[in-house]
């Protein structure tokens, strides 16, 4: 018959002044009251005492001893502090491959190789077919271990669309006429063709950028500024041809009359 496991131990149960000194030992005066004994195993258990360190309420001291079989002396294993109910503790550790977000990566940083990316399909494979290879490599334009799946495509599409160079931003409210009239659109080739293209307009905001077709800004191609004009408005000249000045003539007088 297998042995009944211990749910008590006396001995180590009334060590507590023993538990306390070592607690002190490590912590010094920042050791509280006894908050209680926990049987971790066969001769072996844990005394708990309440922590007074600054910055850590909540927190217990946690003294492990042991004693050897018929010993009625308690020996201490280790000392530790450990959180309590309501303690302040961190939150659980993160990868750092996956606590990156867009715009942390630096100049010199290297993202981490994500072997399942759900952004991404399966590209083309080199086939031994020298044809074959070389149309989809040089013809196509692909040749890439990976290449973006529906997913990833889709979250893309969705970023830029509701970003700064979609139809929803600023400039695109206040512009007369959209990026898909505008000379300086330059359409970007594969799925996204039909509502993003490229602005080439150095004078625009989004020169160089994706851009939605109906995006829009004050750099159109087919747009003007208001012009200056006078201070008041011009009309058309009056002429008054009933007031008239009448002006008496003379017959110059014959210069061979005597």
């Amino acid at each position: 018959m297998a042995a009944r496991a211990a749910t008590s131990d006396t001995v180590l149960g009334a060590a507590v002044d023993v538990a306390r000194d070592a607690a002190v030992g490590v912590a010094g005066v920042a050791v509280g009251d006894h908050l209680g004994f926990r049987l971790e195993g066969e001769r072996i258990g844990t005394h708990l005492f309440e922590s007074l360190a600054p910055g850590y309420r909540g927190w217990q001291w946690a003294v492990t001893i042991a004693r050897v079989p018929r010993s009625r002396k308690a020996t201490i294993c280790e000392v530790e502090m450990i959180p309590g109910e309501g303690a302040l503790v961190a939150p659980p550790w993160v990868p750092w491959s996956e606590r990156l977000r867009p715009g942390d990566l630096g100049v010199q940083d290297v993202l981490p190789y994500q072997v399942d990316d759900a952004r991404l399909d399966q590209g083309y494979e080199q086939t031994d077919d020298q044809e074959a290879d070389r149309l989809a490599i040089w013809e196509l334009g692909l040749g890439r271990p990976r290449v973006l799946s529906a997913e990833g495509r889709a979250q893309a599409f969705a970023r830029w669309y509701d970003g700064d160079h979609g139809p929803g931003a600023p400039s695109a409210r206040q512009s007369k006429a959209q990026c898909s009239t505008c000379g300086f659109f330059m359409k970007i080739a594969g799925a996204g063709r039909v509502v993003f293209g490229v602005c080439a307009n150095e004078w625009s905001p989004s020169d160089g950028r994706i851009v939605s077709v109906d995006h829009g800004c004050g750099a159109h191609s087919e747009t003007d500024g208001p012009r200056a004009g006078g201070e008041w408005v011009q009309s058309q000249p009056v002429i008054d041809e009933y007031d008239l000045e009448v002006v008496e003539t003379h017959q110059a007088a014959d210069s061979t009359a005597r």
